[in-house]
């Protein structure tokens, strides 16, 4: 209930601000949008609870929905956020001034309304109405009542009739907040508003204006009226307010404009190509461009990038590592993180656009507001073309010579091993390439070291062994269903790597089982560990809806997030309900005879066919070995030729090929 209530207390707040959408002159489409979705969120969850739940059990039974209310919360507080921001005053009222400006420049090209608040919301109604109906199948003490929810949930997730996105639009669209007409609006919301930006500044310059712009401002409206990437003439921005606070590393500066602060990246010479790449995209997971100026007799361009972020990760991950935490975030977060590298890497991807250089420094963080951890991720230093010669890992985002960290020169560490076997001759800038080294980044943010900080072996000596099949060791306590993915990522076969795609369906999956499932809070209670395998599941979902695999190369759409989670979800069901079946047929014979999916060797895991309830496949060289009773790390076992170690007697294997 205390959920609830902060709830409808954060949609008020939303409700107040949208009082005045009169006067809102910078992205109201998307303000409205934001509105409607935190109000429809809010009526689709108490439906559901007042469907489902009893208010005299409130106190027991309903506390499995309170966590995803929480994190629901959450995004609704995101929601305010962005509202508040919009909310700018008049400038045809006087009051505006070059905060209006500043602001305006901020939002007008921003995708943060639909990519990344819809996002947020999108996924937390659809683990909210999960966690409503877990607990309405124990609500009540009527047992024909409660067999009657299961058969109704049963048939939800009767994965022959509804694992089908048209099928599940139709039958669910307006619960999970995407009927058609409301995926309509957020097709169409950022167009709306880029048209009412241009109407509005073109009637600010009319000569019949109550306040006749100023000769800086009516360049100022031209350059917020332009299409994102059109170059500007520096004398824009230099004659202006324009000045550097501080070199934030490299070619990155903070910059003080209209009053604001902002990110610029500044180059000398021929940038075109850079230039139109980071003009290329919007992501709220990405750093780009909003808007460039060209002084063409210095040969110089001022990029100004859509978002002032704080710091790289791998100085963030090293400033939350203590002696104290087992590991520098909470999963939760940590997860979040990963889901946001993820993202912007998948929208990347689906641009034909490789980076090549993706590690720690290339990853930029910003603190959110609220006091719970979690931050806004954005991918970086993806601007130099194919074939530019860089050095390494240390041309970061920021500027900062740490991204092999502790190994010094060891930028090695990063690259996927095909690129390190066939260094100067191959490129850097590909699929495969990337998600090994996301993979990488995610042993980071899940240990809070730096991949082989711990190894004897340096410089050639690293290289070698990681072309060899050698991986960092994961410590025996960490979550077994993310070291999977993350194994699965640094596969030593490319093709046995998952596009970004499919590791963004994954993370937003595990993301929901530890909302559902929070960490302990005694030291010494073992975690929760998931009912089946996501990787598993994500194999039989490529399998089974084609649309998945064609549309890996196309721009991901927030929209099919709610539909992702509940396909995941049936197969859930559909594999817990098997394997509790074939427990009791053949608990005897089977007991302890198969090793669980999850528990694959360094090289990568491998998904199981349909029939299979957990299967392994050991790709690779070395196989982890926990920790011995003394804290010390044992020796890796390695094969030198590649080939699969023998396996336990009955052990099943087959591979889900992702191409």
């Amino acid at each position: 209930m205390e959920q609830l209530r902060q709830l409808g207390e954060a949609l008020g707040a939303i409700n107040a601000l949208m009082v005045f959408e009169p006067e809102l002159r910078v992205n109201p489409r998307q303000c409205r949008l934001l509105a409607d979705a935190c109000a429809h969120a809010l009526a689709a969850v108490t439906g559901e609870v007042r469907a489902h739940l009893r208010f005299e059990e409130r106190g027991a039974k309903w506390r499995a929905v309170e966590p995803p209310l929480r994190e629901l919360h959450r995004a609704f507080r995101d929601a305010e956020g962005y509202v508040r921001h919009c909310l700018c005053l008049d400038p045809r009222g006087g009051g505006g001034g070059s905060g209006w400006w500043a602001r305006a420049a901020a939002a007008a090209h921003g995708t943060e309304c639909v990519e990344q608040h819809l996002h947020g919301i999108l996924w937390c109604v659809a683990v909210a109405v999960e966690a409503v109906e877990a607990a309405a199948e124990i609500a009540g003490d009527d047992a024909d009542e409660i067999a009657r929810r299961r058969v109704v949930l049963a048939n939800k997730y009767d994965g022959r009739s509804m694992l089908e996105p048209r099928m599940f639009q139709h039958a669910y669209g307006k619960l999970y907040l995407v009927s058609q007409e409301f995926v309509a609006r957020m097709d169409t919301a950022w167009k709306e508003d880029r048209w009412l930006l241009s109407q509005l500044l073109d009637e600010m310059k009319s000569p019949a204006a109550p306040k006749p712009l100023t000769k800086s401002e009516r360049r100022l409206a031209d350059v917020l009226a332009a299409p994102r990437g059109k170059l500007h003439p520096a004398s824009v921005l230099l004659n202006g307010d324009y000045s550097v606070r501080r070199r934030l590393g490299g070619n990155l500066k903070e910059a003080h404009w209209m009053g604001d602060s902002f990110a610029v990246k500044h180059f000398i010479g021929d940038a075109d190509a850079e230039v139109s790449m980071l003009s290329s995209v919007a992501h709220p997971n990405v750093a780009h461009a909003a808007y460039c100026f060209h002084d063409e007799e210095r040969k110089e361009y001022f990029v100004i990038m859509d978002q002032l972020m704080a710091k790289d990760l791998g100085s963030y991950v090293k400033e939350m590592s203590s002696p104290r935490r087992r590991i520098p975030f909470p999963l939760v977060v940590a997860v979040h993180i990963m889901l946001q590298i993820a993202r912007g890497m998948e929208y990347l991807h689906a641009n034909k656009i490789y980076h090549g250089e993706l590690n720690p420094s290339n990853v930029l963080v910003k603190p959110r507001q609220q006091p719970d951890g979690y931050v806004h991720v954005k991918v970086a230093g993806f601007e130099r073309p194919a074939g530019t010669v860089t050095n390494g890992a240390k041309a970061s985002a920021n500027g900062n010579a740490n991204a092999a960290g502790a190994g010094g020169d060891d930028t090695c560490i990063w690259y996927a091993p095909e690129v390190l076997e066939h260094q100067g001759s191959r490129d850097r800038h590909t699929e495969k390439a990337d998600v090994y080294s996301f993979a990488m980044i995610c042993f980071e943010l899940l240990t809070g070291k730096v991949p082989f900080e711990d190894n004897h072996l340096q410089g050639d000596k690293t290289s070698k062994n990681i072309r060899a099949g050698e991986r960092p060791l994961f410590p025996f306590q960490a979550p077994k269903y993310l070291v999977a993915l993350t194994k699965r990522c640094w596969h030593a076969d490319p093709a046995q790597r998952p596009p970004f795609a499919s590791v963004c369906r994954v993370l937003r999956y595990v993301k929901r089982f530890l909302v559902m499932n929070p960490e302990p809070q005694q030291a010494d209670a073992p975690p929760a560990a998931p009912a089946a395998d996501y990787l598993d599941i994500e194999a039989q979902l490529l399998r089974r809806i084609p649309a998945w695999q064609r549309g890996q190369g196309a721009p991901p759409r927030v929209a099919d997030v709610p539909f992702q989670m509940f396909a995941y979800r049936a197969v859930e069901r559909e594999k817990t309900a098997a394997g509790a079946h074939a427990s009791r047929d053949s608990r005897a014979t089977d007991s302890g005879s198969e090793e669980n999916s999850l528990c694959g060797d360094e090289n990568g895991v491998g998904a199981t066919t349909p029939d299979d309830d957990a299967s392994t496949v050991s790709g690779g060289t070395v196989r982890s070995r926990p920790d011995s009773s003394d804290g010390k790390k044992t020796t890796p076992v390695r094969k030198a030729d590649g080939k699969t170690p023998p396996r336990q007697a009955g052990a099943l294997h087959s591979v889900a090929t992702f191409s």
